[in-house]
């Protein structure tokens, strides 16, 4: 064994040495990135990696918590819903390789799991070109023209979904369909057939005057985008993400605290009008963005007082758009808006605490 392993190693090093100048070096980074820990860390003092595995622990967490999401839409909405992720990883590899050998920088971790996000906020009956169109644009516009991953103040995933909206509103609200029923549901099917597209989602049948099926929606036995249906799968693995340390705790319980508590007091007031706090936690993207996009630690505050702030806000934000605007949902335009504060954020809570320029 031991004979077997020094011999991979070998063959390790000798890439390593013949990329080691050469202007493929980022893809060669990539593929020993994803399967190897870092082979190289700085001491304590700087900022920079200092243990082995912290990388790849939070791609691979983040991964695994989003996995199982991925099985539910499938289950629910049939394979095609795979083919979008699988695209979204060849797609966004290949656009990240290219400004990475362009730049000369390595290709990090944070693709991996912008792709698996992405497909899991679009309706499952999406073109895959219009798919593909929004990917691009997430990862280009709300990250590599910043810098890349670390330098970019908007979460990529929330960026080429928001672009979508606006872009191709008909395609993205509306074209919904019902989740097959009974078992093996989606296991056994592609998709939906086009004369399916006619079921609506929780949050706007409300708007409709249909009544809330709170349990349906727990389960996900529910229309909406793929990943977000199944509450009780998103509750359960986003949990595990804050057990794990790999999503801090002060920013899903702030978002998801401040939305219930503005959907009661409204709900108190207009019951006819305003849905129950349990349908706006069960129902559309709050708990997928609260565990999953939220959490994002590059485009969220660093302060801890500044993440309890940021989460509010996108909470409050969120409610106030499902309430009174007229779009069904309001998770995605709040979190893309409070990236833009994140930063003052920050600033304003080291100024208080700490004094203008100490």
């Amino acid at each position: 064994m031991k004979a077997l392993i020094d011999r991979f190693r070998n063959i390790v090093e000798y890439f390593d040495r013949k990329f080691e100048h050469s202007k493929y070096r980022p893809a060669w980074d990539t593929i020993s990135g994803f399967f190897f820990s870092a082979r190289a860390v700085t001491p304590l003092s700087g900022p920079h990696i200092r243990n082995y595995t912290d990388l790849k622990r939070y791609m691979s967490v983040v991964m695994a918590a989003v996995s199982p999401t991925v099985l539910a839409s499938i289950y629910f909405f049939g394979w095609r819903c795979l083919a979008i992720v699988i695209m979204s990883y060849v797609l966004g590899i290949i656009i990240e390789l290219g400004f990475a050998i362009h730049n000369n920088e390595e290709v990090t971790e944070g693709m991996f799991v912008t792709c698996i996000l992405y497909p899991m906020i679009l309706p499952p009956t999406i073109p895959f070109w219009m798919a593909a169109f929004g990917l691009a644009v997430g990862i280009i516009l709300g990250k590599e023209v910043f810098g890349g991953t670390g330098k970019n103040i908007f979460n990529p995933a929330i960026v080429g979904r928001t672009f979508l909206a606006v872009t191709f509103p008909v395609e993205m609200a509306s074209r919904w369909v019902p989740p097959f029923a009974g078992w093996p549901g989606g296991f056994a099917q592609w998709s939906h057939t086009a004369d399916a597209v006619t079921a609506a989602t929780p949050l706007s049948s409300f708007k409709n005057g249909a009544p809330e099926q709170l349990l349906k929606m727990l389960w996900g036995s529910t229309s909406g985008s793929m990943g977000e249906t199944s509450a009780i799968i998103i509750i359960v693995f986003g949990i595990l993400l804050v057990m794990t340390r790999v999503a801090n705790w002060r920013l899903p319980l702030s978002s998801i605290g401040a939305a219930m508590v503005l959907a009661t007091v409204m709900n108190l007031i207009d019951p006819v009008r305003f849905a129950s706090p349990l349908y706006h936690l069960l129902g559309g993207g709050l708990l997928f963005g609260a565990f999953y996009m939220v959490t994002d630690p590059v485009s969220a505050p660093f302060s801890s007082q500044g993440k309890w702030i940021y989460g509010i806000m996108i909470g409050v934000i969120t409610i106030a758009i499902r309430n009174l605007s007229g779009f069904p949902e309001g998770m995605m335009f709040a979190i893309l808006f409070m990236n833009m504060f994140a930063p003052v954020i920050d600033d304003a809570v080291l100024a208080i605490r700490f004094g203008r320029g100490k």
